[in-house]
């Protein structure tokens, strides 16, 4: 079905793949992102990345809508000053993003964030939701907080939950329980938005280093009350990011099933993965994945090793 482009609004989601500022932070482990570093990340580099991650932002959902997306939610963001710097590059500037973040615990100082244009979204709360392991010798292990932000889109409350679960690092089965914490970890944040609203209109988006057909997802976060439109990209083989030449949908958008009713003010119409042919690389054994920035310590000069989603709302 056609919809009007201006009735369309667009939530996205992104993984910008370490963007770091090149000022070491004594406090986290980001030494390899400074101009002496292994990654040898300097100002030019730096700026080029702001550039080209400000441009993929500007242009995620411009088939179906006349704006840029009006929220868009964020994971590997070492600080306010990358945020602060993204959003006045001239590709976003116009645009008038604002942000929301806090500093995680997490040993490389990577955090989530959410932008978001004041002219369509009015946030009203924020928080972070700290959560940790212990690891093996008994000590707490930090990973990413999960950042929750309630707000009006359009006048219509809205909560969004943006995640970046534990990674598969060390073993899928290994960290498996890890992302079956965060998973429950979230299940209570909805618990606590619903006894205040029952009907609480609620998207949770994020980097879950698991694919949507995956236990954490299917079994510990999604209940009834909410769909998960990645899973049917996942079944059609789609994904976001390749790992030894096979397709993972890591990144994904969750909402919940009342925002797919007639009367609601923004009813959800569909979720799709950002993957132009612009954002991939070209050739090689890598060909048709996402064009990254790093292979490893090697510089190659592109956006993420993942590529951005959205989903579409009709705007009553």
């Amino acid at each position: 079905m056609n919809y009007s482009r201006d009735k369309i609004i667009n939530i996205a989601f992104y993984n910008v793949e370490n963007l770091f500022d090149t000022i070491d932070d004594p406090l986290t482990n980001d030494d390899k992102f400074t101009p002496t570093g292994e990654r040898k990340w300097t100002h030019k580099r730096y700026f080029k990345k702001l550039q080209k991650i400000s441009y993929v932002i500007s242009q995620i959902g411009k088939d179906s809508s006349n704006e840029a997306p009006a929220i868009v939610g964020l994971v590997e963001v070492e600080n306010t000053k990358v945020l602060n710097d993204l959003i006045h590059q001239k590709k976003l500037f116009e645009y008038g993003y604002r942000y929301i973040h806090f500093d995680s615990k997490d040993e490389r100082g990577i955090d989530t964030a959410l932008l978001y244009r004041d002219q369509f979204f009015d946030p009203v709360n924020s928080k972070k939701i700290q959560f940790d392991f212990i690891d093996e010798n008994g000590e707490r292990d930090h990973t990413r907080d999960v950042l929750l932000v309630s707000g009006f889109l359009n006048g219509d409350l809205i909560h969004i939950i943006v995640n970046h679960w534990p990674s598969r690092r060390e073993g899928e089965e290994i960290t498996k329980p890890k992302r079956i914490k965060a998973a429950q970890v979230v299940k209570q944040v909805i618990e606590e938005i619903k006894e205040e609203d029952q009907q609480a209109k609620i998207i949770i988006m994020g980097d879950f280093n698991d694919n949507p057909s995956s236990e954490s997802i299917k079994e510990y976060l999604v209940s009834e009350d909410f769909h998960n439109p990645m899973l049917h990209l996942h079944a059609k083989g789609l994904g976001s990011l390749t790992y030894k030449k096979e397709w993972f949908l890591f990144d994904q958008i969750i909402v919940s099933k009342n925002l797919f009713e007639d009367e609601v003010e923004h009813k959800f119409i569909a979720a799709k993965i950002f993957n132009k042919r612009w954002l991939k690389t070209h050739k090689g054994k890598r060909k048709g994945s996402p064009f990254r920035t790093y292979i490893g310590p090697w510089y190659k000069g592109g956006f993420s090793d993942h590529f951005p989603i959205y989903a579409s709302f009709l705007k009553k």
